[in-house]
């Protein structure tokens, strides 16, 4: 019987760091899954400064999208949740599976809770999140309870690389918001290394993305 030949996995990324996240993580639980990843911080500089998901932005995801087709993809990982709207529409134009990071975090956080927490830094992941759980609790018929926080001077910490700061205001608010949902979603991976400080000091079960992510990736790779 002819062996089945593993499937190329393309990442495309709107930052380094997260790029850097996912290629650790796939080196460490699929390290013989051939993977590669394209960066392209423009997209989120630009929403950033629009504030606004613009005709531009949506024609360049695309064309990232469009590329790691062409490298070879036969499962794509748009791993930006600002620019993940973008994603339904960049779906139609290829014949492999696109993923948005934070769809099997939005499906799991439906699945076990009645109440839902999102925290966000950044205005553009706030919105795309929130509707995203919603979107999810319709297509499971499963009527779900959203309170969302901004904290926008975390992310303003963030981009400065005072880190120290940043992560003392995800905490605060983070325990904060997990105290009143039966389950709090972490809306960015720059939240992640938090999850457990603030699921323990709360005692609601936190969740973030890049893990939950990964897991379904892998699923997803034993499938193919």
């Amino acid at each position: 019987m002819e062996k089945k030949t593993a499937p190329k996995v393309g990442f495309v990324h709107t930052g380094v760091p997260i790029g850097m996240l996912l290629k650790k993580m796939m080196s460490e639980s699929m390290p013989d899954i051939p993977n590669f990843h394209i960066v392209d911080d423009s997209l989120i500089q630009d929403l950033l400064q629009t504030g606004e998901f613009t005709p531009s932005i949506l024609k360049r995801l695309c064309a990232q999208i469009l590329m790691a087709k062409e490298a070879g993809a036969d499962i794509i990982m748009v791993t930006c949740s600002s620019i993940a709207p973008g994603v339904d529409f960049a779906r139609k134009l290829v014949d492999v599976p696109v993923m948005k990071i934070d769809e099997p975090m939005a499906e799991k956080a439906v699945a076990t809770a009645d109440t839902v927490g999102v925290l966000a830094t950044a205005k553009t992941t706030l919105v795309p999140s929130v509707d995203l759980i919603n979107q999810v609790a319709e297509k499971k018929g499963k009527p779900v309870k959203v309170k969302s926080k901004l904290i926008s001077e975390a992310f303003d910490f963030f981009l400065q690389g005072d880190m120290d700061s940043h992560d003392r205001l995800v905490k605060t608010a983070g325990v904060e918001l997990a105290r009143q949902s039966d389950v709090l979603v972490l809306a960015q991976a720059s939240m992640s290394h938090l999850a457990a400080e603030i699921e323990k000091a709360s005692g609601t079960k936190t969740l973030t993305s890049p893990q939950i992510a990964m897991d379904a990736l892998k699923k997803m790779v034993s499938e193919y």
